[in-house]
């Protein structure tokens, strides 16, 4: 394929995922107006977020092997337009009784349809290119992809000032480019004629849901809660029953002997601990810039932004590095530098100075910029060709698990340490204790929604007692920032003992197909 049609290829799949990265943040913005307009509940509120990541994480596994299985071209266009149609649904919510359920409903199915259109989508990119320049441009599409997601409050502080439906409707156009460039630049298209493991995706979908479940909802109910540990422990139950099925099934859903190749595996281990950090890192740098900062969740946006600009230039170096050097060098450095960022820029948090501390937080990007895509590509690198959509769902299972589990575990932290603090602070200016620890969940966003604390002056809160709150909140954060450091230092000892140092990658072969892709009908391609 010339240049100039692969980079065709590569555009289309960035606005193809456009939406699914946009829509993991800007619904955040329109939460006030749907709660005011459609009746919705706090419960309601955090549903229309937890769907779609719930139903996202559950199916990724089963995305990636339908994808494989149908064609990765076929699987974008019609997953593409599933995701527009539901995002229409979304901003036709009616206002009467039906509303909440509906706009969860159809919530749900946008998680559902992006988690059979990012494994397809990453997987033409992956297959578009030769192995020693997928390091280049997959640092292209990743960065593009994680920088969207940021772009998500900013979008979302403007559209939501015309009407909060046109943050679903704003889908419409994008993916109406997409297909269009998907058919014009016509990826391969090589479906595998085998036996789809329906058992296998039963157990996969239900256990990620159930485990997911229980993390997403374990600051609601409480860790002491026996539905979040029923939960969790059912999740596990579940997934250790996929994993000895797949082990024994002829053709699995997925490719679980990769994980036999002790490189895949270490790469996996590595994206596990890093998404413990980036994920989470939407939310508490928002919830920061709004409590701590008192600045609005548009600004917030501005604030990742500046984690996206380190994230991006380092992105690209990271995936130079990896085309002539390989993985080590460059997630092993990675990891580092994101450690010390994190850790520096946690302490600069009780400043409330953002001017003090954008430097660490782009260096912090730049850590992770130059890990994430190297060690995605080098894990995709290592997959036989065929099955590029079912080890791209595997990675992104691994990286969506990390992300509930680190949310959950750091924002548990955050809400534990900021109501500690913030009561001790209240109850010193003679705040009533009940007042004071309504104040203090509302400020830490246990209560569905975050505060900057202005409004609390109402109930006789001094402006002095605003500020400490405010303290008190950063160094909540600082706790949490420093365990995302902990966690990419972590990751650095795992890729310094375990990497190889050697460059080369041999892709390992996936298990045994019955009929290989040359069989595929001719006018598949």
């Amino acid at each position: 394929m010339r240049t100039g049609s692969k980079n065709l290829v590569l555009t289309a799949m960035v606005f193809a995922v456009a939406m699914m990265f946009i829509d993991q943040t800007i619904v955040v913005l329109a939460i006030p107006s749907l709660q005011h307009e459609i009746k919705l509940s706090p419960t309601g509120a955090q549903w229309i977020v937890n769907g779609y990541l719930l139903s996202l994480s559950a199916l990724f596994a089963f995305g990636g092997r339908i994808a494989d299985l149908w064609g990765h071209r076929r699987t974008v266009i019609v997953s593409t337009a599933a995701f527009a149609l539901f995002s229409a649904l979304c901003g036709a919510t009616p206002t009467g009784g039906i509303g909440p359920a509906w706009i969860i409903v159809f919530r749900v199915l946008q998680g559902a349809s992006a988690a059979f259109l990012f494994p397809a989508a990453l997987a033409i990119v992956v297959s578009t290119y030769d192995i020693s320049e997928r390091g280049k441009y997959l640092a292209i599409f990743f960065s593009i992809s994680g920088a969207l997601t940021s772009i998500g409050p900013i979008a979302g502080g403007y559209l939501t000032q015309w009407t909060w439906r046109s943050i679903f409707w704003i889908n419409l156009p994008v993916a109406a480019i997409a297909i269009v460039l998907t058919i014009i630049a016509r990826p391969e298209q090589t479906p595998r004629r085998e036996k789809l493991d329906m058992r296998g995706a039963v157990l996969v979908c239900a256990g990620m849901g159930i485990g997911v479940l229980g993390l997403q909802e374990a600051s609601a109910w409480g860790w002491s809660s026996p539905a979040t540990w029923a939960c969790l422990v059912a999740g596990v139950a579940l997934l250790v029953w996929f994993v000895l099925w797949e082990l024994r099934v002829d053709q699995p859903l997925v490719p679980i002997r990769l994980f036999a190749d002790r490189a895949f595996a270490v790469d996996n281990a590595v994206l596990f601990l890093i998404c413990i950090c980036f994920i989470p890192l939407f939310f508490f740098a928002s919830l920061y810039a709004q409590v701590g900062l008192g600045d609005t969740a548009s600004t917030a946006g501005l604030l990742l932004l500046v984690f996206f600009g380190g994230f991006t230039i380092a992105a690209q170096w990271g995936g130079r590095i990896l085309d002539r050097r390989g993985a080590r060098p460059t997630v092993v450095f990675g990891t580092a530098l994101g450690a010390v960022g994190f850790y520096l820029w946690a302490s600069k948090l009780p400043a409330l100075d953002f001017s003090k501390q954008w430097v660490f937080l782009a260096l912090a990007g730049a850590g992770m910029g130059m890990t994430l895509g190297p060690v995605s590509t080098d894990a995709l690198n290592r997959s036989h060709s065929a099955a590029y959509g079912a080890v791209t769902g595997v990675t992104q299972t691994v990286r969506n698990f990390a992300g509930s589990l680190g949310l959950a575990v750091l924002g548990s932290i955050l809400v534990t340490e900021t109501t500690s603090k913030v009561v001790r602070t209240l109850r010193r200016e003679g705040v009533p204790h009940r007042i004071a620890v309504q104040i203090a969940h509302e400020v830490s966003g246990a209560s569905g929604t975050g505060s900057s604390g202005s409004h609390h002056s109402g109930r006789g809160v001094s402006a002095a007692a605003i500020h400490a709150v405010r303290v008190d909140f950063a160094s909540a954060t600082k706790v949490v920032v420093i365990g995302m450091a902990a966690a990419m230092a972590v990751a650095f000892v795992v890729a310094f003992l375990g990497m190889r140092r050697d460059s080369t990658v041999e892709p390992v072969a996936a298990e045994p197909a019955v009929d290989s892709v040359s069989s595929a009908p001719a006018g598949s391609r």
